[in-house]
């Protein structure tokens, strides 16, 4: 019985040689598989098409836009994700996505290996790997950019070899990877970390620097969840689009930063993720009314594990497991309204209200009707202070006798 090997195809030059390209090299047949996490961009009935006409025995395209938002993007709004406090996880959260369909396509079409177009240089190599490790680690991986030294001079002259159906022609200066969460720019003069990125890299966003009138929006929350816009009833992916669309209208979302990679390199990057850096945002105000400080302050420190072993790839771990399951019990009273103004490049929350609220205004009042009795401060100031005071004074006196 051939092989077969699945494929994760998205229609461009490097994964419409890699079909003919691993039939020749494996001497199995080839399925090509398509997930739509909001890329944009061409038809995915083109796209699949494509993929039949470089060869592939069979094609699937998958539209994975609405389990993407609900099950990838809204548990990063919950863990107000950003690595390294800035970067919303833009391609990360895609991958494992990506490595359960193709998990889901080797078992439905009987393949035995899979198949990615990630270089050796890169995070996505590792998230795409110990995802399916996880969750397969039965199948065979190969890695064509990576195992074959395959470039991209010679895959051009591969694809005019074979009168493959692609555009070989036109060339970005830029590597670009976009969903619903955002847009990710790198290469090009960008890897100068000196030069400012221009205009035309932005696609996601408006210019922040142009004279408009501002927006302003209310997003309401049911245990961390974002339900409704304006009043309106959303799902996770309508709330994304509509984020997407109205921050990205007035230049929020914006990133340039030098971001430590997993193997090991420092990279320059330039982010677009204006509904992913509206809704975290206002998620972090409701979290700040609502969540008593003790677990609002090792929240933080779960957020940020939670993010990192989202961009090194460990979606599918046990930490990441049993973070999930922490943060879901911290969200249970996450439910409000936040509303925000969006202009010029920000997103500035100017008023929240929940009935969870443990926000007490008797109590945080200077004015009259202050319910908080000051009497018990000066007490608890004095115990509060004792252990250091006490130490404060063995470190005179040890140091007063020459110890």
């Amino acid at each position: 019985m051939t092989e077969r090997v699945v494929l994760a195809y998205s229609g461009g030059l490097d994964t419409s040689v890699a079909i003919p390209y691993l039939a020749e090299q494996t001497g199995a047949e080839v399925i090509a598989v398509a997930v739509d996490v909001g890329q944009g961009g061409e038809d995915l009935d083109a796209i699949r098409q494509r993929a039949l006409d470089c060869g592939a025995a069979e094609s699937e395209v998958v539209d994975a836009r609405d389990e993407f938002a609900a099950d990838y993007c809204l548990p990063a709004i919950r863990a107000n994700a950003l690595y390294m406090d800035r970067y919303p996880l833009v391609s990360a959260l895609s991958r494992p996505l990506i490595v359960k369909h193709l998990v889901a396509a080797a078992r439905k079409h009987g393949g035995t290996i899979v198949s990615h177009g990630c270089t050796g240089k890169g995070n996505d190599q590792v998230r795409f790997e110990v995802g399916l490790n996880a969750l397969a680690p039965d199948l065979k991986i190969i890695a064509p950019a990576r195992d074959f030294a395959w470039t991209r001079d010679k895959a051009i002259a591969f694809a005019e070899e074979k009168g493959l159906p692609i555009d070989v022609s036109a060339k970005s200066p830029y590597s670009i990877d976009q969903n619903l969460w955002g847009r990710a720019v790198e290469t090009g003069f960008l890897e100068d970390i000196w030069n400012a990125p221009i205009e035309d890299l932005y696609s996601y966003t408006a210019d922040p620097a142009q004279d408009r009138d501002a927006d302003e929006i209310v997003i309401t929350f049911e245990a961390g969840v974002p339900v409704a816009i304006d009043g309106e009833t959303v799902t996770p992916y309508q709330a994304i689009l509509e984020l997407n669309r109205r921050a990205g209208a007035q230049g929020v979302g914006r990133l340039d930063m030098v971001e430590d990679r997993l193997v090991g390199i420092k990279s320059r990057e330039v982010y677009e993720a204006p509904g992913a850096i509206a809704l975290i945002t206002a998620h972090q105000e409701l979290e700040a009314v609502t969540v008593e400080r003790d677990l609002a302050r090792f929240k933080k420190g779960v957020d940020q594990r939670w993010g990192e072993l989202v961009y090194d790839g460990l979606w599918f771990s046990p930490l990441k497991d049993s973070l999930d399951a922490f943060i879901d019990d911290a969200q249970r009273h996450v439910s409000g309204e936040v509303r925000m103004t969006l202009h010029g490049g920000r997103a500035t929350v100017t008023g929240r209200r929940s009935e969870a609220s443990l926000y007490d205004f008797g109590m945080a009042t200077y004015d009259t009707g202050d319910t908080f009795d000051q009497s018990l401060a000066k007490g608890f100031v004095q115990l509060w202070g004792l252990p250091s005071r006490m130490a404060a004074a063995r470190d005179a006196r040890l140091g007063g006798s020459g110890q």
